[in-house]
């Protein structure tokens, strides 16, 4: 759960949970001010937690939280997830 620590990844997995519908989004999709590389080691970091699943669609990558999964493992977890609110937006 280490992964979740981070203000960031903390704010996709909600976003995804909230707002997404199995794998339609890109990283572009979240609108972060942020390189596209220091995005693609987040989302690295979610995934090797098993927090996510990606897909590759040719030359990109489409993102979904391991609901079923994460349920059955950390019962109550998802819905502190997406009721958390960030203190300051993150960019």
């Amino acid at each position: 759960m280490a992964a979740l620590a981070d203000p960031l990844r903390l704010t996709i997995i909600r976003k995804l949970l909230l707002e997404s519908d199995e794998y339609d989004h890109t990283c572009g999709w979240f609108g972060f001010d942020r390189p596209k590389s220091s995005l693609t080691h987040h989302f690295k970091a979610l995934r090797e937690a098993g927090l996510i699943r990606q897909r590759q669609y040719g030359l990109e990558r489409r993102s979904r939280v391991r609901v079923e999964d994460l349920n059955q493992r950390f019962p109550g977890l998802l819905d502190l997830v997406t009721n958390w609110q960030p203190v300051e937006p993150v960019r």
